[in-house]
């Protein structure tokens, strides 16, 4: 190879590499989905058969949900580690949709195996780091019937 060619090859490798473009800066998604994140749980109020209970996760449980772009999980345990009566691990997931201020979740895996395959739709509000969360959840096979409201706070990352 001559000396010309040796040199038109390493110029067209250079203007090949130099041409390569600027690396992709990561976009935020939760400029497009403000739900994406992890969420802990801090309270939950049921109500079924007209009456309402509620729930404060900050003592002896702990719960987050975690949503990406397409799928959302969630994760319970107890904070006892399992070393007493209060024994409790529950975890579950699937795909999601939001529209505006609906929700809606399909769950596909769940440690509950009677709600795999039901849908949730909830309305949601968003206020700085809190997410407010309400709907109904019904299961028949579990004997489940009720409305929730469920507040979550936005975990740093």
């Amino acid at each position: 190879m001559t000396l010309t060619k040796k040199c038109v090859l390493l110029f067209s490798c250079i203007i090949i590499i130099s041409c390569k473009g600027a690396p992709l800066e990561k976009v935020s998604n939760t400029v497009s989905n403000p739900m994406i994140g992890t969420w802990k749980l801090l309270m939950t109020t049921t109500v079924e058969n007209g009456d309402s209970t509620v729930t404060d996760y900050n003592k002896n449980v702990s719960f987050i949900k975690i949503i990406n772009q397409t799928h959302f999980a969630f994760l319970q345990h107890d904070l006892n580690k399992g070393k007493d009566t209060t024994a409790l691990f529950v975890a579950g997931g699937g795909r999601y949709q939001l529209t505006g201020t609906t929700y809606k979740e399909q769950l596909e895996y769940c440690s509950a195996r009677d709600w795999e395959g039901h849908d949730f739709t909830f309305n949601i509000e968003l206020k700085n780091d809190t997410l407010v969360q309400s709907g109904e959840e019904k299961v028949e096979a579990a004997g489940v019937n009720r409305v929730t409201i469920e507040k979550y706070v936005r975990q740093l990352e």
